[in-house]
């Protein structure tokens, strides 16, 4: 990570903006899942977002200027059986997030979290693409969205775009749900 962060300053001056936005998927039983298991998932769903900043914050803190925007999940918020140990990960990215907002507000960084719902990314693809009617598993998946589909990435890159810019100069530590309304219904 600080040679990408070296590489990245020479080439096109002191980080400014940093967007986290890795993350696989894992369903795990709580009880049979292996200690390497979760470490390796955690790696990546949460410690990335650790190391990314811890890098680029020394860069910010001598500016004086700077922002984070992080990218979790509706999951972080609102989850359903079988998500564990997704739902934490991502829950720890808003903690994460609401954190280094405190620590490094007084210093001009800003720190945010983006939290999207269903989006045509590749894994959701791969969801709905497993299903015998593919179709049926698309409106399953988006009947509970009050916008009633799923969210092009563009429009979630918009809502990072704006948290990363400085129409966004007066948020910080805030958790920003992106989730067509998904979950705007009242539980049960």
């Amino acid at each position: 990570m600080v040679g990408l962060v070296e590489m990245c300053e020479r080439q096109l001056g002191p980080p400014s903006i940093l967007v986290n936005n890795a993350g696989v998927n894992a369903n795990h039983d709580a009880v049979r899942m292996t200690e390497d298991e979760w470490d390796r998932f955690f790696a990546v769903d949460l410690k990335a977002a650790w190391l990314g900043s811890k890098h680029v914050l020394p860069h910010m803190l001598r500016a004086g200027r700077g922002t984070i925007v992080n990218v979790s999940s509706l999951h972080a918020f609102a989850t359903l059986d079988g998500f564990f140990p997704y739902a934490a990960a991502k829950s720890g990215l808003v903690g994460l997030t609401r954190s280094l907002a405190l620590d490094y507000g007084p210093h001009g960084i800003r720190v945010n979290v983006v939290a999207p719902g269903f989006v045509r990314t590749r894994l959701v693809q791969e969801s709905i693409d497993r299903a015998e009617d593919k179709a049926a598993a698309e409106r399953a998946m988006v009947a509970g969205v009050a916008l009633g589909r799923i969210a092009d990435p563009h429009e979630i890159a918009r809502v990072v775009r704006f948290l990363a810019s400085d129409e966004a100069s007066y948020v910080t530590g805030a958790s920003l749900l992106a989730d067509g309304g998904l979950t705007a219904r009242r539980a049960g």
